[in-house]
């Protein structure tokens, strides 16, 4: 793991999708309804460190594993990489609670967060053009971080 980033979804955010599924938009709703009011993000220097980390927090005890979702394996149709955990917590002071984990590259972050900053919840001219380069950059990072794994493992070996 190089580092990571974490956050609480924003009030406006938890109470609207609260309301979309007619629930009350309450602090206490939110945490018992909403699996991604507490988000995580870690970010690995290479995929088999992405896949490691993951089996590092679906073994822990304080955990339940209640979904996980490889976008590694099985890209999105957008070409966004990342594996997804949520996880129920156990023990501690958010025991009850649930945090979506989001485990990636360097590279894939990369693209990730530039993805979002160019189109998330807007409307984009030339939309079609935009979501076939972004597509083709992600897959030309996915290359990237396949070839700097090999250049690992070659390494390693010497």
């Amino acid at each position: 793991m190089l580092y990571t980033t974490s956050r609480i979804k924003a009030p406006a955010s938890a109470c609207r999708k609260l309301r979309q599924r007619g629930l009350a938009p309450t602090a206490q709703a939110a945490l018992a309804h909403l699996r991604d009011t507490v988000g995580v993000r870690v970010i690995c220097a290479f995929q088999d460190d992405v896949y490691q980390m993951a089996r590092y927090l679906e073994e822990r005890p304080a955990f339940a594993v209640l979904q996980t979702k490889d976008y590694i394996s099985r890209p999105k149709e957008n070409g966004y990489r990342s594996y997804h955990l949520i996880l129920g917590i156990l023990d501690g002071p958010g025991k009850g609670a649930t945090v979506e984990v989001q485990l990636r590259t360097i590279a894939t972050d990369c693209w990730a967060s530039l993805e979002h900053q160019i189109k998330y919840k807007r409307q984009v001219p030339h939309e079609g053009l935009v979501r076939e380069e972004l597509k083709r950059c992600a897959d030309e990072i996915a290359s990237v971080d396949l070839s700097m794994e090999t250049i690992r493992e070659l390494l390693e070996g010497a």
